[in-house]
């Protein structure tokens, strides 16, 4: 079978939950990540560039509107695929397969590894996103509000808080941790040391397996990615992050390699066309500071009469006004 020559997946940024609650059926592999809607995107995107696959990306607003009405959703000529897990499928149906040279070890190894993830790292990007109180309120709900069309722009950020909460609470909330503090405190815990151990997994090479990029490196691409480069009032979890240099060092590769960003965020054209905005910025600046020095010179070297003299008003003996002649004195 051959491969289409055009296939466009489409996900919204923010509205990527909107219709993928878990209550779909979906996979138990991706029904959480789903609520987590970054993970999500840069992983399938991730994924599609390590496999050379020909995808066009679409934002939408309305997941509605996608003809199975949730979000990620690939279109491939006549064929509609709505589930992550099947979206993968699929590309590696078509022979655009990032695990072709993996041995069987290697593949099992990528299981235990996605599995590790889901289990150890999406509760704390769950709770670094949706339950902190000052990242939600200053940067994940402005975030996702405003891709929503109102009036759902204040109610579904509310309800997808809500929602994290509860599947860290179904989860993690079990004996011996019954408050919140307990469990947020054990979520980072197990985060760090997921942290620590993919550290230690990747080692010095340059991705997982070697030189190759895999299906594990876009996992562990997608689910760094959002907490390396969104910047947080609370970074409890990048700080970790930032004091493992093999794992920024392996984000900041793919940015640079496959998303063509540097670690500044732009891309090298976008990079450019800033340098030069700055340029034209900084003439603009020096010509009217040349300009304002010209007038100042000019005004120095003008004929400079001297201030006049204000006039007093006096008033008469016996405090009554003096005649109108003699009311002004120079």
């Amino acid at each position: 079978m051959s491969f289409p020559k055009r296939l466009t997946p489409t996900w919204v940024q923010p509205e990527t939950t909107l219709a993928s609650d878990g209550t779909r059926g979906h996979s138990s592999q991706f029904k959480d990540i789903e609520v987590f809607f970054p993970a999500l995107q840069s992983l399938l995107q991730a994924y599609a560039k390590f496999s050379g696959a020909p995808l066009t990306v679409n934002t939408i607003n309305k997941s509605w509107r996608t003809p199975k009405g949730g979000l990620p959703v690939l279109v491939s000529e006549d064929i509609v695929i709505s589930q992550p897990a099947k979206i993968l499928n699929f590309l590696r149906k078509q022979k655009y397969n990032a695990d072709y040279d993996l041995s069987a070890k290697q593949g099992a190894d990528t299981l235990a590894y996605i599995a590790l993830l889901e289990e150890k790292l999406l509760p704390a990007l769950l709770h670094t996103f949706w339950i902190e109180a000052e990242n939600y309120c200053s940067v994940t709900k402005p975030w996702f509000a405003s891709r929503i069309a109102f009036p759902l722009s204040l109610y579904l950020p509310g309800k997808m808080s809500r929602e994290a909460l509860n599947r860290i609470l179904l989860t993690k909330g079990g004996p011996p941790l019954y408050s919140l503090t307990e469990v947020e405190a054990q979520i980072y815990r197990d985060a760090k040391e997921c942290l620590n151990l993919l550290s230690k997994r990747l080692g010095t090479s340059q991705f997982f397996f070697g030189d190759t990029p895999t299906t594990l490196d876009a996992f562990v691409f997608g689910f760094l990615a959002p907490i390396y480069r969104v910047c947080f009032p609370r970074v409890h979890l990048q700080e970790h992050l930032k004091q493992l240099p093999n794992l920024c060092r392996f984000c900041d590769d793919i940015l640079t390699c496959y998303f063509r960003l540097t670690v500044s965020g732009h891309s090298p054209a976008g990079q450019d066309t800033a340098d030069a905005n700055l340029q034209k910025l900084t003439q603009l600046v020096n010509k009217e500071s040349n300009l304002i020095e010209k007038m100042d010179d000019n005004l120095r070297k003008s004929p400079q009469h001297p201030p006049r003299k204000l006039t007093t008003l006096k008033l008469a003996a016996g405090g009554e006004e003096s005649s109108p002649m003699s009311r002004l004195s120079p």
